[in-house]
């Protein structure tokens, strides 16, 4: 039935755009996303007819119904646990003694500390709140000025979409029946790739601004011991990723497991208590609900727009543009980079993917090329106003304005524009395995 409903011909006019229009100014006016979302669903769907009303209950429920999805609030959970046993304080220490001591040190390592965490956690905002409690003050003792430290954990956060696993690359993964295993494998290069340009542009502001001189020297006991202490947290991501690079488990299984790892540890270094469950369970479920509602509204949509033929719509306007790649992959750059300033990247995902995958489909994309070059590009929008999470997430945390951090954010942003931008046009140069 849905094929033959997807073999018509809609006119795409003022009963899809008006609807769509409406969508966008509640999203303006702060409507929760999940409600403008359904909102402007349902108004599409009873001005065009492009499906049965009653399709949507029943595809609200198939579309979270996914083995898949489980992940989500597993891996939310997993990085929880770390942070309430404190482990994650032993990754920051780890970091520093690995990087401390080089110019520019603790803010070289608080970002390495954020890829680590964020290998675990796979959610940039649980990365940042947990770093940024820890490293913020340490930064400001050191010399950095508050609004430039909650800059660094906020780009250094971003790194927890790109390092797998990662919640982003399931939900991509899920939209464009993409194994998410196949994407973990080919997010590691790009993503410690980025971890690197982002480290370098802290290095390149820090000797232009002289914010901190460290003059210690590289301990290799120091390192031994920090590593050791240590090597229960960096367990977890070498489980997680090893169990699912080699077939041993998918990466739902993969979050189970690290579940129970981070458990079993957290119990038995004393850390974690029974009565720590009620807090970390009622935390874990507020994000999931947050993103879960989010999730089934937009595949609705998503199905409604692929009904109406607006990712063909898309490819045809592009029409001779097709012909450039170079340029397409500019514009759908330009298009994620202004998508991830005034949304969150979960609807984006599920909105944007579905619709310009067919284009990156005609320039001769790859699934994975495609995900990994949308996320790359989205992940900048996390430091860009007005939107930019992490900047909430450390102004919450430091008490400064969005508009202070994000104005010493912005040599990140220019930062994270190359790693993206090379994905882009030379994948050759991270997919070559």
């Amino acid at each position: 039935m849905l094929q033959a409903l997807y073999a018509q011909s809609f006119e795409l006019g003022w009963t899809f755009y008006g609807p769509l229009i409406g969508l966008g100014v509640l999203l303006v006016l702060g409507v929760p996303i999940w409600v403008a979302l359904g909102l402007g669903t349902v108004a599409i769907l009873s001005q065009t007819q492009a499906l049965p009303m009653g399709l949507m209950g029943e595809t609200l429920f198939s579309g979270v119904d996914s083995f898949a999805l489980i992940a989500l609030p597993l891996f939310i959970l997993t990085g929880d646990v770390i942070v309430t046993s404190r482990l994650s304080d032993k990754l920051l220490d780890f970091a520093e003694a690995l990087l401390g001591w080089v110019r520019s040190g603790l803010g070289t390592s608080t970002i390495l500390g954020c890829g680590f965490f964020g290998a675990i956690s796979g959610s940039n905002a649980a990365d940042c709140a947990a770093v940024g409690r820890i490293t913020i003050p340490r930064l400001v003792q050191r010399g950095y000025p508050i609004q430039y430290a909650a800059a660094i954990v906020a780009a250094g956060a971003c790194t927890a979409i790109l390092i797998p696993p990662s919640i982003a690359y399931i939900l991509v993964g899920i939209t464009l029946g993409v194994s998410a295993a196949q994407l973990f494998a080919a997010a590691v290069v790009p993503g410690v790739f980025f971890l690197g340009w982002i480290i370098a542009t802290n290095v390149v502001v820090n000797r232009r601004r002289n914010y901190e001189k460290s003059t210690g020297r590289l301990d290799p006991s120091e390192v031994m011991r920090t590593g050791w202490e240590a090597r229960y947290a960096l367990m977890v991501p070498v489980i997680i990723l090893g169990g699912i690079y080699t077939g041993i488990f998918t990466p739902t299984e993969a979050a189970s497991v690290a579940v129970i790892v981070a458990i079993t540890i957290g119990f038995g270094t004393r850390r974690l208590r029974l009565s720590d469950f009620p807090a970390m369970m009622e935390r874990s479920a507020e994000v999931t609900g947050i993103i879960g509602p989010i999730i089934g509204v937009a595949l609705v949509l998503s199905q409604t727009l692929s009904a109406l033929g607006v990712p063909i719509a898309i490819v045809n306007a592009l029409g001779t543009l097709v012909e450039n790649p170079p340029l397409v992959i500019a514009l759908m750059f330009g298009l994620f980079i202004v998508a991830g300033c005034i949304m969150e990247t979960t609807p984006i995902i599920l909105l944007l993917s579905p619709i310009l995958w067919p284009v990156g489909e005609a320039i001769g994309m790859t699934p994975v090329h495609f995900s990994v070059f949308m996320i790359s590009s989205l992940a900048i929008g996390f430091i860009t106003p007005p939107i930019g999470l992490n900047l909430f997430v450390v102004s919450g945390l430091t008490g400064e304005s969005v508009t202070s951090i994000a104005a010493r954010s912005w040599p990140f942003v220019l930062g994270m524009c190359v790693p993206a931008l090379l994905i882009g046009f030379w994948p050759q140069l991270f997919f070559w395995f």
